[in-house]
This record gives structure tokens, sequence and C-alpha cells, in this order.
């Protein structure tokens, strides 16, 4: 029991010692900032930074720990600076950002909203008090876990997408309050109601994740449209370039469940990202054909939207996620969690047996 337990606290001093060496890490890019220029001199003085944020979540197993910290730091984290290297993307700014301001906009998925984007910006962040329907029902969807095997296949994959979709906006949107908390700026939000996209490409690109969104664009996006533009017409080039964005995060999703299930990877998680691209395309080519006279209604538009990513999620997405079995270890986690804060030791989750699931 007493090793369980020292293991334990071994991950969360990990984390400790991961996060420092970060928050030391982003003070040397911040004075990089200052006294490099932007460009290949700044991106080659930052890159050893890069590759650390990318080594250290292999240093911790439990999810709630090793999850946001490979999303915050290895994929957000790494790409923030890439930006920042050539003078792109939120932690660049004229002036300089202050120091607390660059240390948590590149170790959180947050951005600030500058003065001259608050009159544009469609979007606010949400009061807790529109959390409560959806608290309520996340209990709904935790009580039918007792009877999952009883539910069509396709229910249970709805009931594991409400899961993992509660869980993320909470995780962000605590983020984003803790930040804002500290900084006393305004913060972009992180969802659009993505239950009301009117298609794949509205949904990945306007509504889910915005903070991805924002960060794909400038990183990914952009540079495959300078690249695909000396090849293809102007008037196609995003669909490669839409199909590219969708391959680099399917690569990097892929990493992120190795991170967490340190499993051999299937790419089923790159492939479901593929087809997300190639179905985007697809609707990039029929809006600029027949856009001018094809416009179904909007309530058939997002029937189709949803039905569309719920099927690929349960054909390419959930089953490399449901083997890393992440909603019995996060069961677990939280339960030792509770027991931390009942008798003030940290236990191991293994010690736990989780009553929902």
């Amino acid at each position: 029991m007493e090793i369980m337990s020292l293991k334990n606290e071994g991950d969360v001093h990990n984390m400790m010692v991961d996060w420092t060496i970060a928050v030391a890490s982003l003070l040397y890019c911040h004075g990089i900032g200052i006294l490099v220029a932007e460009g290949t001199a700044r991106f080659l003085a930052v890159f050893p930074v890069i590759c650390l944020f990318v080594y250290l979540p292999f240093n911790l197993n439990t999810m709630f720990l090793c999850g946001p910290t490979t999303f915050f730091m290895s994929w957000l984290g790494s790409f923030k600076l890439i930006l920042f290297a050539y003078g792109l993307g939120p932690l660049s700014s004229h002036p300089t950002l202050p120091l607390c301001h660059f240390i948590l906009t590149a170790c959180l998925p947050i951005k600030i909203i500058r003065n001259n984007e608050k009159q544009s910006h469609r979007t606010t962040m949400k009061s807790p008090i529109n959390y409560a329907p959806k608290v309520l029902l996340f209990i709904v969807t935790i009580k039918a876990f007792s009877y999952k095997d009883n539910l069509h296949p396709f229910v249970a994959t709805c009931v594991y997408a409400y899961c993992l979709f509660f869980m993320l906006e909470l995780l962000l949107a605590v983020t984003a309050y803790i930040a804002r908390a500290m900084v006393g700026v305004e913060l972009e939000p992180q969802f659009d109601e993505p239950h009301h996209a009117t298609s794949v490409q509205n949904f990945w690109g306007k509504r889910w994740n915005l903070m991805v969104s924002s960060i794909l664009r400038p990183t990914v996006y952009h540079p495959a449209r300078s690249i695909f533009g000396h090849i293809i017409p102007e008037r196609w080039v995003s669909v490669p370039a839409v199909f590219t964005t969708f391959l680099v995060s399917g690569v990097v999703h892929e990493l992120i469940f190795y991170y967490l299930g340190r499993l051999t990877p299937t790419w089923e998680i790159t492939w479901f990202f593929i087809l997300q691209g190639v179905w985007t395309g697809m609707e990039i080519v029929v809006k600029k054909t027949m856009g001018h006279w094809f416009k179904p209604p909007t309530s058939v538009t997002r029937f189709y939207t949803l039905s569309f990513v719920m099927l690929t999620l349960f054909w390419l997405f959930f089953p490399p996620f449901l083997r890393i079995d992440p909603y019995t270890r996060s069961c677990k986690e939280a339960m030792a969690f509770v027991g931390f804060i009942k008798d003030g030791k940290l236990h191991n989750p293994s010690e736990y047996e989780c009553p929902f699931i």
C-alpha cells in the first residue's frame, strides 16, 4: 500500500517538476522575444523548448495530470511558440506582452481579447449558471454507464461523446475563469454551441474547441494555402489546405492518445480526421459550385452534420479511445482525489473501485 501511495506521490511530484520547468522555459522565451528578432534565429532559439514541451508529459501517467499537460503544453504550447518565433499568434504583441500574460497565454488554452477585437467578437464567456443543465445531463449520462451493456451501441456512443465533450468543456472553462481572475482581462470562449453546427466545416472551424482552430489556422492552414497556391487555382486552394490541417490534427491527436495510454498507435484517430478533412473539402466544393441554389433548411443541415460526426466517432474515434479505458481510470482518479480531500493523504487510483462503471 505504501509503495502504491509513493507512486501516486511521484506522479504529483513529476507534474510539479514538469510545470516548473515549463514556466522557467517560458521566462527564457519571453526574454528571447525581446532580444532576438522574429524569424529563423528566434525559432532556433526556442526550438529546444518546443522539444522539451513534447517530452515532459512522458513523466506523467494519470489521466487528470497527463491529459491537460499534454493538451496545454505539448500541443498548444508548442504551436504557440512556433508562431511566436515568426511574430505571429497570441504570444506576439506590440508592445510585448507582460510576463504574466505571456506565461498564462502560453501555458493555458486561452486567448486574450484585445481592445480592438472586443466589438467584433461575436461570443462571450458563459456564466456558471449556464452550465447547470449540462451538469444535470452529465449526471444522467454517468448513471447511464450502469446500463451501458443494455444500450444500443450508437446510444452508448452518444453517452461517451457527451461525457467527453462535457469534461473537455468544463476543463477549458475552469482554466479560462482562473486565468481571467489572475490577469483581469477578457478571454475568448472555447466552444460556441457545437450542436448548432450547420456543416462539418462549421462544426470544426467555428464551433468546436475554438482555441485549437485559432492555433491550427496560422500554423498549418495558412502556410498550406501559400504552398498549394503555387500549383492550384485560388478558387480551390482551400481544399488541400483544409485537408492538410485535418491531417496534422489527426497526427497530434494520435500522439495525445499515446501519451494517455502508452499503446501502440493504430492510426484510427488519424483516419478519423482525414475523413473529416475529405468531407469538409467536399462541402467546400459543393458550396463553391452549387451554393447559390442548393441551400437545405437549417434543421436538415444540423441533423446531417451531427449524424456524420457521431457516426465517424463511433467508427474510428471511440474504439482507440475506449482501449485506454478512460472513464474507469478517470473515475478512479476522481475517487482518489476525494480520498485525498478527506484524509489529506495521496492514494493510488488503483486502490479504488468505480461505483458508476
